[in-house]
């Protein structure tokens, strides 16, 4: 029996202007559900903004309260960062991925969102007719609605059937024609919660290498492929990254899920040394500057962006990546509630007839963490996104993401406790209805 009758959904998707619900936007979904759950009294099993649900990292905050207090509100922030957290990302990097970036090329940025957009442009503008964007998907469909913003192209294919060295000959055709200028992927990925393994990621650096594309590299859910022992500081095993194989190289890690820091707008774009301090005549053209990599992604474009981050802020991350590197956080630990979240709601779905869609890495079963994906039988993705509504359970479907399978995304982090019996008993009304 459904929770929601269709003319109830139908008077809300109209109510929140949403045209087509099977292909709404993360951010339409949630309206969606908002307005029933207003409406009606009842609550939603929300599955579709990944924005954390866990509590935030103490000692960001009173580090930040420590900065207040010192007065640097006053001051304008240099748009390079501030030398302690410069330092400490620097750190962080070496003691988690263990690769050597010094402090000059890890710059903060308003989340990763903002180094990306700086990214998409910095890297479309330093080779004349190098000005397409690479995505791997499925991924995070913000990043496209940005290229749609500065009017750059992109190229996507779906790495489903192009696991292990089955990548090399697709991504070899994706860039021989040399006008890829970036090449862009999460890891572990939103929305599957696939990661790449060292194979592939070597693949893509050295390919990267070849046809001189800029691997942009999205670490939001660092350290989240629970199956592995990571997260302890200077001790292998360290974070899979492509800055092995490779340069050309950007690396995006936001605070945002690994310290439940959203709501402060930080993350670090940590450039590859090298690329940092390469020459580009392109940038000299337009900008008028120096022409090197580094200093024109900081100061004539992202400064443009967003004037710098927030300096408290800034201190606040600083000090919860020196505990890190420290052994005082153990941020992995404390995000650990996801795995456990992943798992149970698999198998409520799974016990009701549901598939998990991306279900295995290269050579093992695909972890338990901050996302999953669900297909049930000849559904397609939008047609289980509005099936599901009906029952009370939000999601995206996986077509907005750039996948080519059918099913959805589930995302777990506002899911709670109290919520497991009602999701149970909606999800065995949703398998007796569509047996």
């Amino acid at each position: 029996m459904k929770i929601f009758e269709e003319v109830l959904v139908e008077e809300a998707c109209d109510k929140m202007h949403v045209a087509e619900l099977s292909i709404a936007s993360i951010g339409e979904v949630l309206l969606v559900a908002q307005y029933l759950e207003k409406k009606t009294g009842i609550p939603f099993i929300r599955m579709d903004q990944g924005s954390p649900g866990l509590p935030i990292n103490h000692y960001g905050v009173e580090a930040e309260k420590k900065a207040l207090d010192s007065g640097i509100g006053s001051q304008y922030p240099a748009a390079a960062g501030v030398p302690e957290l410069k330092q400490a990302a620097s750190d962080f990097v070496k003691a988690f991925i263990d690769i050597d970036i010094s402090p000059r090329s890890c710059v903060p940025t308003t989340g990763s969102v903002a180094g990306s957009f700086a990214s998409f442009i910095a890297c479309s503008q330093r080779i004349e007719g190098k000005d397409k964007i690479l995505f791997i998907d499925p991924g995070f469909p913000i990043q496209k609605s940005q290229l749609r913003v500065l009017g750059i192209r992109w190229k996507e294919f779906d790495i489903y059937p192009y696991r292990g060295e089955n990548l090399r000959e697709k991504l070899e055709e994706e860039l021989k024609e040399g006008d890829v200028a970036a090449i862009v992927y999460s890891n572990p990925n939103n929305p599957a919660w696939i990661c790449l393994d060292e194979s592939e990621l070597k693949i893509i650096g050295e390919l990267a290498t070849k046809y001189d594309a800029i691997v942009t590299e999205d670490l939001a859910y660092f350290c989240m492929d629970y199956r592995k022992d990571l997260g302890h500081p200077y001790v292998p095993p360290y974070v899979p990254t492509v800055a092995r194989y490779t340069d050309n190289y950007m690396l995006m890690l936001s605070a945002s899920k690994i310290f439940s820091y959203a709501g402060q707008r930080i993350a670090l774009t940590c450039v590859s040394d090298k690329l940092y301090e390469r020459y580009f005549e392109a940038f000299v053209d337009r900008y008028k500057n120096s022409g090197l990599f580094g200093p024109t992604f900081i100061a004539s474009i992202l400064y443009m962006i967003t004037s710098g981050c927030t300096a408290s802020t800034q201190y606040g991350y600083a000090e919860m990546l020196r505990l890190s590197c420290e052994g005082e956080i153990n941020f992995v630990e404390d995000t650990r509630e996801y795995e456990y979240r992943a798992a149970k709601m698999k198998k409520i779905f799974t016990d009701n007839g549901f598939h998990i869609v991306y279900d295995h890495d290269v050579n093992q079963q695909v972890g338990d963490g901050f996302f999953f994906t669900i297909g049930y039988g000849n559904l397609t993705g939008g047609e289980l996104l509005k099936e599901l509504m009906y029952y009370g359970v939000s999601s995206i479907s996986l077509s907005t993401t750039g996948s080519r399978q059918q099913g959805v995304r589930a995302c777990v982090s506002r899911m709670q406790e109290e919520l497991y019996p009602a999701m149970e008993e909606r999800m065995r009304a949703f398998h007796a209805d569509h047996q």
